[in-house]
């Protein structure tokens, strides 16, 4: 399997086919009993990973934790303002992770960019001190941009109608990440060219 036919599948395996069978099953169960099905096909793929590769997969496991959380989140209900929050609690905590993974020795972004890449020689870029810093500060900005997100939708929770609420917060949502991945795009560019650079110049 080629790289990209790789990353098309690791999205769709871990993405977009829990979320359609959630979205599906919904329709003839609980909400409970479509996630707990949902999330069997990223828990799957991240044994199936496992096994083969002797190590867990960065991108499955954040999206199994994001579907775990969901369930815990569905189980403990709530008032309809708490229903809306649940899934900015959701966003938080992704942001968390990645803000939180700063404090390990590689943070979460380089091993999301590891899986996604076609670089064969990408791993041997953390030998360079720019390069590190590139992945810590695009760890950082992604985890900001999401605990900003979560936290200018709770306060739109309470502040505003739920019709108001429902109406706007996409807006909000798709505009934060929206901006999270126009500046990866841009910094990304810059970034290797730079560290190109600087592989040229042997430093």
């Amino acid at each position: 399997m080629s790289k990209r036919n790789y990353v098309i599948f690791t999205l769709l395996v871990n993405g977009l086919v829990p979320w359609g069978l959630y979205v599906w099953l919904s329709d003839y169960m609980s909400s409970l009993a479509a996630l707990s099905i949902a999330t069997m096909v990223p828990l799957l793929d991240n044994l199936v990973h496992l096994i083969k590769h002797r190590k867990l997969d960065a991108f499955g496991t954040l999206m199994l934790f994001t579907f775990l959380l969901t369930i815990v989140l569905v189980l403990l209900g709530g008032s309809e303002k708490i229903l809306l929050v649940r899934e900015s609690l959701i966003t938080a905590s992704v942001g968390l992770v990645f803000l939180g993974s700063l404090f390990f020795r590689r943070p979460i972004m380089y091993y999301l960019a590891l899986r996604f890449i076609a670089q064969p020689n990408f791993a041997a870029n953390w030998d360079y001190a720019y390069f590190r810093f590139v992945m810590r500060l695009m760890t950082f900005v992604w985890g900001l941009m999401l605990t900003m997100e979560a936290a200018v939708r709770v306060v739109m929770v309470y502040q505003l109608s739920t019709s108001s609420y429902l109406a706007l917060s996409n807006f909000v949502l798709y505009g934060f990440i929206g901006a999270a991945v126009l500046w990866t795009v841009v910094y990304r560019r810059h970034s290797a060219a730079k560290l190109n650079q600087l592989k040229t110049n042997g430093v």
